[in-house]
């Protein structure tokens, strides 16, 4: 919990995430907290073995993307950090995300679609966030890569599950 703590300031744009502590068991939390809501909320849209399939790929590629790009920057020394630090940006993404889902796919009212594309600019930015601050880069290369990370992790994550 006191790591959970430490790492919610970056959903606000506060921190700086290779400044935080870095925690296998942490990892691991956030990881199956990830999939698990993930899963809750792809296999309310697709059938449940095609849900588990796709959350399986979107975690993978998630966990690889961000070794990739740690990869070509030279410091995957801070992966545990980094991989906590978007984990956990997305995992407080997923917990507003789910009950506008929900109420979404309940009502398709106005105000619940004008809630989850603001939740979506929301995480969008976070993640421009963490990789300018992990990269040391500014706003247009963290754009680009917040913009290659959506696309590489739902995009292909969706894509796989279309082909098979």
């Amino acid at each position: 919990m006191e790591l959970l703590k430490l790492y919610l300031p970056l959903c606000w744009f506060k921190n700086h995430p290779l400044q935080l502590p870095s925690s296998v068991p942490f990892f691991k939390a956030n990881v199956i907290f990830y999939f698990t809501v993930e899963f809750f909320t792809q296999a309310n849209m697709i059938p449940p073995s095609e849900a588990f399939f796709e959350v399986i790929m979107d975690t993978s590629l998630t966990l690889l993307f961000i070794f990739a790009v740690l990869g070509l920057n030279r410091s995957t020394h801070n992966y545990m950090q980094v991989a906590c630090a978007v984990l956990v940006c997305e995992n407080v993404m997923s917990v507003f995300g789910v009950p506008i889902i929900v109420w979404l796919v309940f009502s398709h009212h106005w105000l619940a679609y004008t809630l989850l594309a603001a939740l979506m600019i929301w995480d969008y930015a976070l993640i421009t966030y963490l990789m300018r601050k992990v990269l040391a880069v500014d706003m247009i290369a963290g754009v680009i890569v917040a913009f290659l990370y959506f696309a590489t992790t739902y995009g292909i994550a969706y894509s796989l599950t279309l082909a098979f």
